[in-house]
């Protein structure tokens, strides 16, 4: 029997994140930021005084990438401290530096500066998907621009608008989601260098007194990896509003996707348009002709799981104690990781949707032609009254006509107002002009030119700015 097969493994991991944001949150990950982050510290403590030779930073360097979690399980199930157990274990393949690693720090020296790290990074992975996604919802917008499609309020008819219109409302969301995203990862800050409470009290012991030389400590360890402001203050964590911030951001993407998701499971239910379905695809075990829409019902699935983690952190944020509580460790080890895991694989699924949505579009103009006699009858009744009408006349003829119609469509039939106004001896005057009346192109309004605009004014340009890092893959797994 397979051992993977015997105990739970997450979904997230099995079937729907990336490769390179498992990467980024997996264990062999952690350990080396970990590391690289001990490294740092000799390296500017020895640059700042301390005595710590070329030598152990050497050994040190030699030895990142030998990551052996046996041994360090064997130390944690003694020692019953995680980052204990990882200098134990990297100290027993580095003896000459073991003396040194961790000099003055406070475990969340690494944990939260690793944290922070793999946040910036998955802060990346997210955004590359998500310019894709603007990219692929943009070239279908163009697409569709003008193509006349009954519009809806209340989830009633309402008056017509575009296919490429109504995708400028997704793309509009997920524009304003990547400038949140954007402002997020440029201030996003690192914990620093800043000991057990915050207050580099250790730090300040180990170089005699010298505050210049502790400041300059933090600004050498932020700036070499990669960070180009640390907090102010700290307690011994970071403040846990900053992952309240960063899940927002999450959480707002996974809300634009839930709105693309239903929308398209709204209109594949009136097969006006589709999602990606393969030709050997099975829409259901028991129904053979089913289509189901289960990408865009697994991106409204996942973006639940992701809106829902926003409470959370804010509970964390809300529960830090004075300088810390542990009580924010096995949570964020849950959190930080499923969120991102989660985001990641809505923005696989809907970019394989937004690349592959097919349009139905005579089903589209039926659909419309259906509702369409009524969203015109205000236009009929002005051009019944320039013919020389009297209005209330007009009025009346309509609405006794838009009933009939309204009953037989109740009743099962097709509308057949078009058919009544024609008969009507007051409006049918119009009779030859009926089909220039009920033109569905009449009634979209400025819809085919705020596409050009809009696509024009904020998302072109984006897209120019981002061509490096268009064109990236989006496999679904299952």
């Amino acid at each position: 029997m397979n051992p993977a097969s015997t105990t739970w493994r997450s979904p997230l991991s099995e079937r729907y994140a990336s490769p390179a944001m498992l990467q980024n949150f997996s264990e062999h990950t952690k350990i080396t930021r970990w590391r690289r982050l001990w490294i740092e510290l000799a390296r500017a403590e020895r640059e700042l005084g301390l005595a710590i030779t070329a030598e152990q930073i050497a050994e040190l360097e030699a030895h990142v990438d030998e990551i052996d979690l046996a041994a360090a399980a064997r130390y944690e199930a003694e020692l019953r401290h995680d980052v204990m157990a990882q200098i134990h274990a990297w100290g027993d393949l580095c003896p000459k530096a073991r003396p040194i690693v961790h000099l003055g720090a406070t475990s969340c020296y690494v944990t939260d500066n690793a944290d922070l790290l793999a946040i910036r990074t998955g802060l990346d992975l997210v955004r590359v998907k998500l310019v894709n996604v603007i990219a692929a919802l943009a070239r279908f917008a163009r697409e569709h621009r003008a193509l006349p499609t009954l519009g809806w309020t209340h989830l009633q008819p309402a008056q017509a608008t575009t296919v490429g219109k109504r995708a400028c409302l997704w793309i509009q969301d997920l524009v304003h989601d990547l400038e949140d995203l954007d402002h997020a990862r440029a201030t996003l800050r690192f914990r620093g260098v800043k000991g057990t409470t915050g207050t580099q009290a250790s730090f300040l012991e180990l170089f005699g007194g010298d505050h210049e030389k502790v400041r300059e400590l933090d600004r050498r360890v932020t700036a070499r990896c990669g960070f180009e402001r640390s907090f102010g203050v700290t307690g011994q964590t970071y403040p846990r509003q900053a992952d309240f911030r960063v899940l927002q951001v999450l959480s707002s993407v996974a809300q634009s996707a839930h709105k693309f998701g239903t929308d398209l499971r709204l209109l594949a239910s009136r097969k006006e348009l589709e999602e990606p379905f393969e030709t050997r695809q099975i829409g259901s075990s028991a129904m053979p002709w089913k289509r189901n829409p289960m990408r865009s019902e697994r991106i409204c699935s996942l973006a639940r799981f992701v809106i829902s983690a926003l409470d959370n952190a804010a509970h964390t944020a809300a529960n830090q104690w004075l300088e810390r509580t542990l009580d924010d460790s096995a949570n964020r080890r849950l959190v930080l990781a499923e969120t991102f895991l989660a985001t990641d694989a809505i923005l696989i699924l809907q970019l394989d949707v937004a690349r592959g949505l097919v349009v139905r579009p005579h089903v589209v103009a039926k659909n419309l032609q259906a509702e369409l006699p009524f969203l015109a009858s205000e236009h009929v009744l002005m051009a019944a009254v320039q013919a020389g009408a009297d209005r209330q006349d007009v009025h009346e003829a309509i609405r006794r006509a838009s009933r009939a119609a309204s009953e037989a469509i109740l009743s099962g039939g097709e509308n057949p107002l078009r058919e009544l106004l024609a008969q009507d001896p007051i409006v049918g005057r119009l009779a030859g002009r009926l089909d220039d009346l009920l033109d569905p192109a009449r009634y979209v309004g400025r819809a085919p030119e705020q596409v050009d605009e809009f696509l024009a004014a904020e998302v072109d340009p984006l897209l120019a700015r981002e061509a490096a890092v268009l064109g990236a893959a989006a496999e679904v797994r299952v």
